[in-house]
């Protein structure tokens, strides 16, 4: 479905699943706010050529008259913007970067709960070699380093003046 009345200056493209495992690319108008009007295609699957060529169908004028698509990080999107809308500035959409810099942090909150693991592990063994009760260190907030480090996943990902005095 191609429906060229609905192209604007500024678009989104995304692939979404809508039956059993199907992909279809949508491509729709971002000043339409998806309401009635905003759907500029529909098209079954995700390869740049077909996206490409159904897209190539819109008059060539309309097409240089987009400014700016979002879309995700894929390159068959990118390649099929770059031959469909030639004058398009690319933007990777906002949730996809978010979610890269989330999984990102992820890995270092990981990375870093793992090395006060093996910190601990061995002043527990070091206590133990000099006959003594191992006692953590304990933060400000109660925590030791190591339950900060299991409980901040979530606190990492809100807005610091959303914090309560304690995740503070």
């Amino acid at each position: 479905m191609i429906f060229p009345g609905n192209l604007g200056e500024y678009q989104s493209i995304d692939e979404v699943s809508l039956s059993q495992g199907e992909l279809y690319t949508f491509v729709t108008n971002k000043n339409g706010r998806g309401k009635s009007g905003s759907l500029v295609a529909c098209i079954k699957g995700t390869l740049s050529q077909d996206i490409a060529n159904v897209l190539g169908k819109l008059p060539l004028g309309l097409r240089k008259s987009v400014k700016e698509v979002t879309l995700d990080m894929p390159k068959n999107m990118e390649t099929a913007i770059k031959q469909s809308f030639p004058c398009a500035i690319l933007v990777t959409g906002r949730f996809h970067v978010v979610k890269l810099s989330m999984e990102a942090l992820q890995h270092i909150r990981v990375k870093y709960r793992w090395i006060e693991l093996d910190i601990e592990n061995n002043a527990i063994e070091q206590a133990k070699e000099k006959g003594i009760k191992y006692s953590a260190p304990v933060l400000d907030n109660g925590d030791t380093p190591k339950q900060l480090l299991a409980r901040c996943r979530y606190i990492l990902a809100k807005k610091a003046s959303k914090w309560t005095k304690n995740k503070q």
